[in-house]
């Protein structure tokens, strides 16, 4: 499916295909020098890991300012989006992976010291 292809669903549509993975409410980290990104196992302290779903998800992008709400205009510009995303996988014209949820997999921003983030930098394959 294009990027134009994905104009044509409707806002309730596009917030269905999400398969609430988690993975895009870890925190990640990006090395000033070279631009590379690392993912953590830390999640933002609103994601409740019963769910795998935001506690605050209307207004998810007030309270927390660097949290990027994925949509059309600019799904297809995230880079750091996991391989098993659904919109990547609809992007990339590939099936849409089920499971590979963070639930149980994860620790909550609220109990990591800022200093101590690179600590929890994980392979984004071991999830």
């Amino acid at each position: 499916m294009s990027i134009e292809d994905l104009n044509d669903i409707s806002e309730d549509d596009w917030e269905d295909i999400c398969t609430n993975c988690g993975q895009c409410c870890l925190v990640k980290l990006q090395d000033e020098d070279t631009n590379d990104i690392f993912y953590t196992n830390v999640v933002c302290k609103y994601f409740l890991e019963d769910t795998c779903k935001c506690s605050v998800y209307t207004t998810r992008c007030t309270l927390v300012p660097e949290c990027i709400k994925l949509d059309k205009g600019n799904v297809d510009k995230i880079s750091w989006m996991p391989k098993n995303c659904a919109y990547r996988c609809i992007l990339e014209d590939r099936d849409i992976i089920e499971g590979g949820n963070i639930k149980g997999k994860c620790v909550s921003e609220l109990d990591v010291k800022e200093e101590d983030l690179e600590d929890h930098i994980i392979d984004w394959e071991d999830l």
